[in-house]
């Protein structure tokens, strides 16, 4: 995987939420919020009831950069090599 590109993908019981490049990405871990930038160490960490937040787009001027949210009961996640995957429950 490109080390300069961070990819996400979210999923549900019922469906694939996302799944593409994203700039960040912030998560309600059970111990607090927390950012997740390119090339974060490896992480598996439970997700608490909150928001998932990320930003697409590109980091260029000329792109316009979208933040999403989506409002979550729970789940979990795992950083490794740039990929985010995220199993929530909604």
């Amino acid at each position: 995987m490109d080390r300069k590109n961070l990819n996400l993908v979210i999923i549900s019981p019922e469906r694939t939420i996302f799944d593409g490049p994203v700039n960040w990405v912030e998560l309600p871990g059970e111990l607090g919020k927390f950012q997740v930038l390119v090339n974060h160490a490896p992480i598996i960490s439970s997700l608490k009831e909150g928001e998932v937040v990320y930003q697409c787009g590109e980091a260029q001027y000329r792109v316009k950069r979208d933040t999403q949210r989506l409002k979550i009961t729970g789940g979990f996640v795992e950083v490794k090599d740039n990929l985010i995957s995220v199993c929530v429950e909604l």
